[in-house]
């Protein structure tokens, strides 16, 4: 049983343009899922969908095998957690730690239980030694941080980001990847996120689906995905640099390995010039 799972999900805006066409995604458990495509290629309207923000207008979202309803939908946004863009769509109360809490309060957990929740939440985002902070007296990557720790607090099975990286600096954006990565190895949760910055995908996706108007064009591992040059540009992405880079090199005539991830590419570099990883 998967997670979450759409079939031929079809999203028809009010003003009778279609969002969605048709859409089958499949989340299983423990996984790193990358959703990528040009601005409008109809991400955020997906990640609406996983936990019924949207309704579809035809076609179906599985949650644990079971489709959302008025009488689970309490329980489906628990299990699913959504990070929106702007963190400040989701940020409103006068602290830090009240608004991390708000989540697993509104839920009923007593009041230990939400202390904890909210300790273990800024902890796990580096956040806490903030909690006491104006929210809004914070900087974009700190905002994100607290969006995210506010989700993490309800303990989801399921972690969809919307576009994460928008707005943070170069190290904010280090950070995040490796917070990502640390749910699904230490928390073996499955981390769902958007972006159309394909250089950052092979340092924390598994699995990558690519969307261009309201459907997913293709799906697969980041070799096979990020291996179509024309894929990518028939959606208006562009390849990651470092397998442009090597492309370029074994057009020059060097034997070298294709890699995605800086870590092969060293090794990959490493290898070529005859030196020991």
């Amino acid at each position: 049983m998967h997670l979450i799972e759409t079939r031929d999900l079809t999203y028809v805006y009010p003003n009778s343009v279609t969002g969605l066409d048709r859409v089958n995604f499949i989340a299983p458990r423990n996984s790193r899922i990358a959703v990528i495509g040009a601005n409008g290629a109809g991400k955020s309207t997906l990640f609406k969908h996983f936990n019924g923000i949207f309704r579809p207008t035809s076609g179906s979202v599985l949650i644990r095998g079971e489709p959302i309803t008025k009488e689970n939908i309490r329980e489906v946004r628990k299990f699913v957690g959504v990070v929106f863009q702007n963190a400040d769509d989701q940020i409103f109360a006068p602290t830090v730690e009240q608004d991390v809490a708000f989540g697993p309060t509104n839920i009923g957990l007593d009041e230990q239980t939400v202390a904890h929740r909210v300790q273990e939440a800024l902890r796990m985002v580096g956040m806490e030694d903030r909690a006491e902070r104006v929210p809004h007296h914070l900087s974009g990557g700190e905002k994100k941080r607290v969006a995210i720790a506010g989700i993490i607090a309800m303990e989801p099975q399921v972690l969809v980001l919307d576009e994460p990286t928008a707005g943070l600096d170069p190290q904010g954006v280090s950070d995040l990847i490796d917070f990502i990565n640390s749910l699904s190895r230490k928390y073996g949760m499955t981390v769902i996120f958007s972006s159309h910055e394909v250089s950052l995908i092979p340092e924390i996706a598994d699995y990558v689906y690519v969307m261009s108007k309201g459907q997913i064009v293709a799906a697969g591992s980041i070799g096979e995905i990020f291996g179509r040059q024309d894929l990518l540009t028939s959606v208006r992405l562009d390849v990651p640099l470092l397998p442009k880079l090597i492309r370029s090199l074994r057009d020059r005539g060097i034997d070298i390995s294709m890699a995605y991830t800086y870590q092969d590419a060293e090794a990959a570099f490493l290898r070529a010039f005859k030196e020991k990883p």
